[in-house]
């Protein structure tokens, strides 16, 4: 593994060199190092709204099962039998009354304790009481599920504290789920999310965008976890109304998009060092004007997601031509590209590898 550059102040900052977005061995240190190491998003809590309701998700290279329990508490475990490793579900599903391994029929009740073991009556010493499905951390939160596989990753309220504040009256828990688009992208996913975290292309790649946000008044906010990029709305009664664009970034894949009666979740998947997958899921109010715009929503969301997919699969080409290896950040458009590298940095410091 090669090393990696310190971080720098903002004003004397380089973007992450070429080669932390290449080859396996810096993919297998991200899913160590960053994915398993921070809350992920994996569900909508309408999805597991009643007892056996379950999910099946996976972080980095970890399959998740999210059960809810009779006694409605939401638990999350590995998607691993402890006896030997098989799935205890395959698909998404409703009313569940037990966890059944699809490899040799273990049963565990839907809150891990192990229930029955079929033919193993001769195994000494064997006591299917000793046995349970290691939980996982979960939190719901605005209508959304998420999950930790580290103890040591940090408590979510500090993760994510201040966003609902911060977009009030716009109330994301009030609002109701409509659709999931997924793009798969020929780039990295943090050429993706570098991508997203700047507004410094709105007038060269997104011209329609540039049209309803105000870039002049355009800025960048940065929180311990968190980015928040915002602009007031103009000319966008038609698309997203009138008032605030807020463009969260949550450490380290996800992003939430707020505007007035309209949230989108984006999050950002790694399918191999060149490819990811780029979830987006729309929520609407059920008020009449929001309702009214979801369809040139639809149309103008579209537009602006081909283009940064035009410019993501552009820029991974220009990181593996061999000529680039890490340029100058710009202060006034860049600071939460900055603060994402950083936080990479000593993510990958603290798994081990050191300049």
């Amino acid at each position: 593994m090669q090393a990696h550059e310190i971080s720098r102040p903002l004003e004397q900052a380089r973007a992450l060199s070429a080669h932390h977005y290449f080859g396996q061995d810096m993919l297998y240190l991200e899913h160590r190092a960053v994915f398993a190491r921070s809350w992920q998003l994996l569900a909508r809590q309408d999805q597991l709204s009643e007892p056996g309701d379950h999910v099946v998700e996976r972080i980095g290279k970890v399959p998740v099962l999210l059960v809810r329990g009779q006694d409605g508490v939401l638990r999350a475990f590995p998607n691993v039998c402890r006896h030997r490793a098989g799935p205890l579900a395959l698909c998404n599903g409703k009313g569940a009354r037990a966890l059944h391994c699809k490899y040799h029929g273990w049963t565990y009740a839907l809150d891990g304790q192990l229930r029955s073991a079929p033919e193993m009556q001769g195994a000494e010493d064997f006591d299917v009481a000793d046995i349970r499905l290691p939980p996982l951390r979960v939190h719901e939160w605005q209508g959304l599920v998420f999950v930790a596989l580290d103890e040591a990753v940090a408590e979510f309220d500090e993760v994510y504290a201040g966003i609902a504040a911060r977009i009030a009256p716009i109330n994301p828990a009030g609002m109701r789920f409509l659709r999931r688009d997924s793009y798969e992208v020929g780039c990295n996913w943090k050429v993706y999310i570098d991508n997203f975290l700047e507004g410094y292309h709105l007038p060269h790649v997104h011209p329609g965008l540039s049209k309803v946000l105000d870039y002049r008044a355009y800025d960048t906010e940065l929180f311990p976890w968190q980015s928040l990029q915002h602009s007031p709305l103009r000319d966008s009664e038609e698309i997203y109304g009138s008032g605030d664009a807020y463009y969260y970034f949550v450490y380290p894949n996800v992003m939430l998009n707020i505007m007035p009666g309209r949230m989108q979740t984006n999050r950002i998947l790694p399918l191999a060092p060149d490819r990811c997958r780029v979830e987006f899921d729309y929520y609407y109010a059920e008020d009449a004007a929001a309702q009214a715009r979801i369809a040139r929503d639809k149309e103008f969301s579209d537009e602006v997601q081909h283009e940064d997919i035009m410019i993501c699969e552009a820029v991974q080409r220009g990181l593996a031509s061999g000529t680039y290896d890490a340029g100058r950040l710009c202060p006034k458009r860049e600071s939460g590209v900055w603060h994402f590298h950083n936080q990479l940095r000593a993510a990958y410091a603290a798994a081990g590898v050191r300049p």
